[in-house]
């Protein structure tokens, strides 16, 4: 018998938590891409997004910023100053020009959805 949260929910709860699970899932990359218009490490990025009321995984998150940067979405640069060396990520044009028409169907959905539930 293992212990956790899941264990103790009901089925409700469950089917509540695994909906959430699909809306984070659909709003990670649109937080991740606002947040690298400056450069950031991998902790860090976790840090600010949690700031901002994201929580993300390392385990998600790290396997995100790869995908982006090897479909050129994000650009990175090792830093060795500082105690150890720390890959930076950043926002490149082409994400740039991703974020921008991801936050116009990100709004226009999102104006929807808020009339749908008033």
């Amino acid at each position: 018998m293992s212990s956790g949260r899941i264990d103790t929910m009901n089925e409700q709860d469950k089917k509540y938590e695994n909906a959430v699970l699909e809306i984070r899932r659909g709003t990670l990359l649109i937080c991740v891409l606002s947040q690298l218009k400056s450069p950031h490490y991998g902790y860090e990025l976790i840090q600010l997004l949690a700031t901002g009321g994201i929580e993300i995984d390392q385990n998600t998150l790290y396997p995100l910023l790869r995908r982006l940067e090897e479909q050129n979405i994000l650009t990175s640069d090792w830093s060795v100053e500082g105690s150890r060396p720390r890959k930076y990520y950043s926002i490149s044009d082409e994400g740039t020009e991703l974020l921008a028409r991801l936050s116009e169907e990100w709004n226009r959905i999102s104006k929807s959805v808020s009339e749908m539930l008033a």
